[in-house]
């Protein structure tokens, strides 16, 4: 009869530094940033159909329980960083490969 509304499972929010990093993206890996962001809001954290995905090795500067994936590959190669904290996901990291975190 009517819409029937999604239920999410997840809140996705972006740290301070990657609101900053995601506003010089290029459109297409925005573009690309957005499908993930809703991937990780409704399927969660693990997302193994995208390229390159893994869980983080937890070091001084990577928390456990967090992940990355590729959001285009070639030469820029564009990786996004998250990690997860009950339902929350923080995206911590999106740019190029050269510069991530890990």
């Amino acid at each position: 009869m009517g819409e029937t509304e999604e239920i999410r499972k997840w809140q996705v929010v972006y740290s301070s530094s990657a609101s900053r990093q995601k506003k010089k993206l290029p459109k297409f890996v925005t573009t690309q940033l957005a499908n993930l962001a809703w991937d990780l809001e409704h399927r969660g954290p693990v997302q193994p159909k995208w390229p390159h995905y893994s869980p983080l090795k937890k070091s001084k500067h990577i928390l456990s329980r967090s992940y990355h994936c590729h959001i285009k590959s070639g030469r820029p190669t564009y990786v996004v960083c998250w990690q997860i904290t009950d339902k929350t996901i923080e995206i911590f990291y999106v740019g190029t490969h050269e510069n991530a975190p890990y």
